[in-house]
C-alpha cells in the first residue's frame, strides 16, 4: 500500500496569528490539502495557543472529509479542549513553552503511569490513541503496553544530520523500530523535519504507513502553491517507497 501523507497546517495559523487577523484560514488549507490528495490533517493544539485555536479544530471535525490528528500534550488541560472534539486519533507529544518545535519524542518509559489514564480516556471517547516517540525499542514496547494504537517515530535527528553525513545508522534505528512496532501490533507512523529532499529513505521502510509533514510543506507553498506543495510531497513520498 502507499505510503499516506498527513499535512501539518499549523505554519498556515502561525501566520495568521502574528498580525492577529482572520487570515490565512487555516480551515481553508486544510480543505485545499485535502483535495490536492492528502490523506489526514494534523494540527497541534498547544498549551499556548500560538497557532492553532479551539475554534480551528472544531471547524476542522466539521469540514474534513479525510482523519483529523490532533497533536497535544499528555495532559488534564488538553484533554478537556480536544475530547469533545472527538478527532479520528490524538498524538500525545512532549510540550514545552520555550520550545520553537517539538524537541524530541515523548518519553513514554519515565511517563508510563501518567499516561496510562489519560489513554484510557481518550479510548473511553472512541478516539485512536499514537505516541509520539523516538526510535527506540524500549519506547515501542511500553507504548504497546499502554494500548495505544499507534506510535510515530520523531525523524527529527535523521533530518537534522549535517550535509554528508551519513545517514545510515539513524535509518537502521529507524527500520528496526518500525519493524518491532508493526511485530507488536502497532500502526506505525514517522514524522519531523522531513522535506522533499530526505522523505525518500523514510518512505521506503516497508512498516512505515503514514508520513506527518508540515513545515516543509508549508514553506513550499509560499513559493507554489499549496496543492502543487501537497501533490509535490505525495509523489516524493511515492517514488521512496518504490
Amino acid at each position: 500500500m502507499p505510503v499516506r501523507l498527513g499535512v501539518n497546517i499549523d505554519h498556515v495559523a502561525t501566520i495568521r496569528q502574528a498580525r492577529g487577523t482572520h487570515e490565512p484560514e487555516p480551515v481553508a488549507a486544510a480543505l485545499l490539502a485535502q483535495g490536492a490528495g492528502a490523506h489526514g490533517i494534523t494540527v497541534h493544539l498547544r498549551a499556548d495557543r500560538r497557532h492553532i485555536q479551539e475554534r480551528d479544530v472544531k471547524l476542522l471535525k466539521e469540514v474534513l472529509a479525510v482523519p483529523l490528528n490532533i497533536e497535544c500534550a499528555a495532559s488534564a488541560e488538553a484533554l478537556e479542549a480536544v475530547v469533545p472534539v472527538k478527532p479520528a486519533w490524538v498524538t500525545l507529544v512532549p510540550e514545552t513553552r520555550e520550545e520553537l518545535t517539538t524537541q524530541g519524542g515523548l518519553d513514554a518509559l519515565f511517563l508510563h503511569t501518567h499516561l496510562r489514564p489519560i489513554i484510557r480516556e481518550l479510548h473511553a471517547s472512541e478516539i485512536r490513541v499514537s505516541l509520539f516517540i523516538d526510535p527506540h525499542p524500549d519506547q515501542v514496547k511500553m507504548a504497546a503496553k499502554l494500548e495505544a494504537e499507534a506510535v510515530e517515530f520523531n525523524t527529527g535527528v535523521y533530518a537534522d544530520l549535517a550535509p554528508g553525513a551519513d545517514p545510515g545508522p539513524e535509518l537502521a534505528r529507524l527500520r528496526e523500530s518500525a519493524r518491532l512496532a508493526f511485530k507488536l501490533g502497532l500502526k506505525v507512523l514517522a514524522g519531523h523535519g522531513l522535506t522533499l529532499q530526505n522523505v525518500g529513505p523514510v518512505a521506503a521502510i516497508p512498516e512505515i504507513e503514514e508520513l506527518n509533514i508540515g513545515h516543509a510543506i508549508i514553506g513550499r507553498a509560499i513559493l507554489v502553491g499549496l496543492e502543487k506543495a501537497v501533490r509535490e510531497m505525495i509523489g516524493a513520498i511515492n517514488e521512496g517507497g518504490i
